[in-house]
């Protein structure tokens, strides 16, 4: 029941970035993946300010955009066509254009960190000092991200800060203003914000759905939900290939600068390899949670998950192999996800703990009894749940423990060659392929449900119709 280790890449969010630092889970304190790292915000090119026609014919444009209701616009990531984003914009806020303008935005962890920022952006000492003064009369002393989004006017050799919007995640905040007399004067930012439809289309690049996606304009912590999406139908390390192509229609919120706020919320996502091609609508029926769905309105949820692991690689398929450890040809039992200690592992399906503790070998070890008559089982793990003991009823997709490397044999010696996850079914009692077992079809929607699913439906196609999807 062991495999080699886990060189070679991995579909893994940890191998894009390690989770946040959890004293209580082993494996867990590796560096935080950042998206804010991959570069630093640019100041805009200061205007000519001899370019007066310019800004005739830009304001004669921003009553033509206003007229026409809505906003559309289409940015490249990654210098390819192949990936593209188109945004519609569902209410439009025009900032205010002050010519000569710099604008720069950034992200602060909290109100405390907005002096030093103003500085290092070449505000004077006297200005960052009152402008932060005045903020903080609306912001508070509390803590929580800050997206902040100064205003900059060429002065000499220098700078004079023109204006500060400070906002929380939830859109309110501060909005922070010059006055002709220089003083600063700060107004409450209200949650007026934006909701754009975002339409991501790419294709699948050499190293990882991840970056491929990244690359593409999907948001950083859309990416899981969008590969949890397609757990039942797709084989993410065997089955998905340079050149594949997805689409990502996703919703969010922005404020009047057009600054994201918040985590975005994915609304439909497709999949189309050499082999085989998906579509999947997120819906939720009235006070029900939300879900995936075909376009004919039956849900992904199977009896069973087929990879029950956080986008791991399989290292060790189901049949007779050498064994890593023994030497010898051996029958393995199950499917090996190699993946880094620490990775998330999930319950297949609905049911009930057998088993749920240290067990020689097999280590820190779960079993689980599903309603069919199924079983589960989970080996090698690092850390287990407190709550998943035995009689403990589990549901699907719970996280239930983390990948490890744990397992001895009767004179002590590791059982395991690296970190993964040992993963079996066992039907009738007979271990069988994971990989392999029919999972069974979707529960569909019916009556008012399926009503309401298919406007969901109709309302999402027609914004990808309107992008050309």
């Amino acid at each position: 029941m062991t495999d080699a280790g886990s060189d070679g890449p991995s579909f893994d969010p940890r191998r894009w970035g390690a989770a946040k630092p959890d004293a209580s889970r082993p494996g867990a304190g590796d560096p935080t993946f950042d998206p804010k790292s991959w570069s630093q915000p640019k100041a805009a090119a200061p205007v000519p300010k001899s370019s007066s026609a310019g800004w005739i014919v830009a304001g004669v444009l921003v009553v033509m955009i206003i007229a026409a209701g809505g906003v559309g616009y289409v940015a490249w990531r990654g210098g390819t066509a192949s990936h593209s984003v188109k945004v519609v914009t569902i209410r439009t806020v025009v900032a205010p254009v002050v010519p000569g303008a710099q604008r720069r935005s950034l992200t602060l962890t909290g109100p405390q960190e907005l002096m030093g920022a103003l500085t290092s952006a070449g505000v004077a000492q006297i200005d960052a000092e009152a402008a932060t003064q005045a903020a903080q009369v609306q912001l508070g002393g509390g803590s929580g991200a800050l997206r902040v989004t100064l205003t900059l006017l060429p002065a000499g050799a220098g700078v004079v800060l023109s204006r500060v919007e400070a906002r929380h995640d939830n859109g309110t905040g501060a909005i922070v203003s010059r006055q002709p007399d220089g003083r600063y004067m700060a107004t409450a930012a209200g949650a007026d914000l934006v909701t754009q439809i975002k339409v991501v289309r790419g294709q699948m690049d050499v190293n990882s759905f991840y970056s491929s996606a990244v690359a593409a304009g999907v948001n950083d912590d859309l990416i899981p939900g969008f590969a949890q999406a397609f757990a039942y139908d797709f084989d993410f390390q065997r089955e998905i290939k340079p050149g594949d192509v997805f689409e990502a229609v996703f919703e969010q919120q922005a404020d009047p600068s057009g600054d994201a706020v918040g985590a975005g919320k994915l609304l439909f996502a497709s999949l189309e390899t050499q082999a085989k091609s998906k579509a999947l609508y997120w819906y939720a029926p009235p006070g029900k949670p939300g879900g995936w769905f075909d376009a004919n309105g039956h849900s992904v949820i199977r009896s069973l998950m087929r990879t029950p692991v956080e986008g791991a690689r399989i290292s060790s398929p189901f049949g007779i192999r050498l064994h890593p450890v023994l030497g010898f040809m051996k029958m393995h039992n199950g499917t090996d996800f190699a993946a880094p200690v620490g990775t998330p592992i999930y319950a297949a399906g609905d049911g009930v703990v057998e088993f749920s503790g240290m067990k020689g070998p097999n280590g820190n070890f779960t079993k689980i009894l599903h309603p069919n008559g199924w079983e589960t089982l989970y080996l090698h793990q690092s850390f287990i749940e407190p709550n998943v003991v035995a009689g403990a009823h589990v549901s699907q997709s719970q996280e239930i423990g983390l990948v490890g490397a744990t397992g001895v044999d009767s004179a002590g010696h590791s059982t395991v060659t690296g970190p993964h996850l040992h993963y079996e079914v066992h039907i009738n009692n007979t271990p069988v392929d994971p990989m392999s077992i029919a999972v069974g079809v979707g529960q569909a929607l019916g009556g008012a449900e399926m009503s309401g699913f298919i406007q969901e439906r109709n309302r999402i196609d027609a914004l990808r119709a309107s992008q050309g999807g």
